[in-house]
């Protein structure tokens, strides 16, 4: 269990203030992440690596000399926010252009592929590579759906030294492309992890049991087993590794790289005692090993668990992974003299925009919605442990705190535009950035596109009718669906949809808008809960489908308790 923190919802924030103070040779605190704090050749390519927090060294431990250029650090377990994947994009670039490179989660490429459309639309060339290395997450005929867990090291490895020897950007991207392609990962774990302020672990493994093939965010294992000895692990360990090969390697004379990788309880001296079994195992099948490495390099907060990746090698990617690295917690061969930034390159804070012309009508509307926004927050305050119980059945656990986060967010920014007298539109805008922002990962992006197409349609001219609201939902609704999830995939559209269905339904029939309102809000109730029965086919849980029957999703529960509170 976590037993140091103060207040749960600032933990990432605070790790990454102490994290950037331990370590300012290397790093500097950027909005969303860390930089470099020393300075790149004008024209080289900037590897922006990231995903979510608790995953240390992974990604700020990996900035530096010969390795990344910035680190886009989510809140524990989720994906950073669009906005803090430009905002380090922007603080890494040096006019190369932008290698985005992070592990195949649905939140992180909602969030890293937005950021890339706003790089490009400011005439930042952007490529992005998705680490898909763990081989229980998918099939190998799937192989691009798989997750990315350690084997995210052998990917940034060798795309920060191919970018500090000077290739350009197609060329850094196709090095990484094709590290991903050879790097295959395994892993298992004896205990769960527990979030800050958890009275829980994200999931449980019972006493003398082993759960195989868990994800690094608490997701739960595909099996269980009785717990093996050092030897009898390193064998499963490497004996699923060997049986799926990259294309055109064999075995026996192929170089090969063998990560043995802690994920946060399992000590170094137990390591070594299984990878004592691992070289001689991998020795016996004719790999030729080269510079392996054993220790916490992509962990799991504190659960206690181990992964083995196996880095299938042709000489241009041997040559990469010796090539000097000089970071925080990487180091490797020689270090390079570095100049530090200067000063003055460090970025002022934001002042807030300022707000547009506004009708005293939409004004009115603008107080009332901030009110609903604190209503919110005040919800999901309250329901946040419920919620991220829910999830931790089949997900990750984290959906509580992330809408916690993003609502508290949200709360604040929507007071203050109202303050200052922005309009109905213009404060959904700017809380439904900040919710974005701040909760990051899938819901994160979720919640962010919705408010902002409420915002856009209701505009700041005038008091909206109820066939302006309804249209506005349709429009949130829409947005939603552009993510890619349908009616039945058991996410928040099961609710969403039949909350939009109705109330454009009683609006058309001539209902009061606060009559349709809380028969849509009905609606979306029973949808939530009906989602109790589904599989589910998008995100995390998709791996683990049977676990979640008979729990509904909790995004459609979280939007069905919103629109219940919200109710006009």
């Amino acid at each position: 269990m976590t037993r140091l923190f103060n207040d749960p919802a600032d933990f990432a924030d605070e790790a990454t203030d102490g994290f950037v103070a331990a370590n300012e040779r290397w790093v500097r605190r950027v909005h969303g992440g860390v930089a470099r704090s020393t300075t790149s050749p004008d024209g080289t390519v900037a590897l922006v690596i990231g995903g979510g927090s608790g995953h240390y060294p992974a990604f700020g431990g990996l900035v530096g000399h010969g390795l990344a250029a910035g680190a886009a650090m989510g809140n524990l377990f989720a994906s950073p926010s669009a906005q803090q994947v430009t905002a380090v994009a922007r603080a890494s670039e040096h006019g190369g252009g932008v290698l985005l490179s992070y592990g195949n989660y649905a939140g992180d490429v909602l969030n890293f592929d937005a950021a890339a459309r706003t790089l490009e639309a400011d005439g930042i060339p952007v490529r992005t590579v998705r680490v898909t290395d763990d081989v229980t997450s998918a099939p190998a005929e799937r192989r691009h759906e798989r997750r990315g867990i350690a084997g995210d090291l052998c990917v940034f490895k060798v795309a920060g030294a191919a970018a500090e020897r000077g290739d350009d950007l197609d060329t850094v991207t196709a090095v990484a492309d094709r590290a991903n392609d050879r790097t295959r990962s395994f892993g298992v774990a004896f205990s769960g992890c527990s979030l800050p302020g958890a009275e829980e672990p994200l999931f449980e493994v019972p006493e003398g049991r082993m759960a195989v093939g868990m994800g690094i965010h608490g997701e739960r294992g595909i099996d269980e087993t009785d717990v093996p000895t050092a030897d009898e692990l390193a064998t499963l360990l490497v004996a699923r590794l060997l049986d799926e090969l990259p294309d055109g390697i064999t075995a026996a004379g192929s170089r090969a790289v063998p990560i043995l990788n802690g994920l946060g309880s399992v000590k170094y001296e137990e390591l070594f005692v299984v990878y004592r079994s691992v070289q001689r195992l991998l020795g016996d099948a004719g790999v030729v090993l080269v510079e392996p490495e054993v220790g916490e390099l992509v962990t799991s907060f504190d659960m206690a668990g181990v992964s083995l990746t196996l880095f299938w090698l042709d000489d241009e990617l041997e040559d990469l992974w010796a090539a000097p690295a000089d970071t925080p917690a990487y180091r490797k061969g020689g270090a390079v003299p570095q100049e530090r930034v200067a000063a003055s390159v460090a970025a002022a804070e934001a002042t807030p925009d300022a707000v547009g012309p506004a009708s005293d009508d939409s004004r009115a509307v603008a107080a009332r919605i901030a009110a609903g926004f604190a209503a919110v927050r005040a919800l999901l305050d309250e329901q946040a442990d419920e919620l991220g119980r829910i999830d931790a059945v089949a997900g990750d656990g984290d959906h509580g705190i992330g809408m916690q986060r993003g609502s508290t967010a949200a709360d604040a920014a929507a007071q203050d535009a109202a303050a200052r007298g922005a309009g109905a539109g213009s404060v959904l805008a700017v809380a439904g950035d900040a919710w974005s922002d701040k909760a990051g990962g899938t819901s994160g992006a979720i919640w962010g596109a919705a408010l902002e197409a409420l915002g856009r349609v209701l505009g700041d001219d005038q008091r909206p009718s109820a066939a302006t609201v309804a249209q506005a939902v349709g429009a949130a609704t829409e947005a939603v669906l552009a993510f890619g999830a349908t009616v039945g995939d058991k996410t928040m559209v099961d609710a969403l949809v039949p909350f939009d269905e109705a109330l454009r339904s009683r609006i058309d029939e001539g209902a009061p808008l606060a009559e349709a309102w809380r028969a849509a809000a009905v609606a979306a109730r029973t949808a939530a809960d009906g989602t109790a029965e589904l599989l589910p086919r998008m995100g995390r849980a998709r791996t683990h489908a049977e676990h979640a029957v008979g729990t509904p999703d909790p995004g459609a529960v979280s939007f069905a308790l919103i629109v219940e509170t919200v109710a006009p």
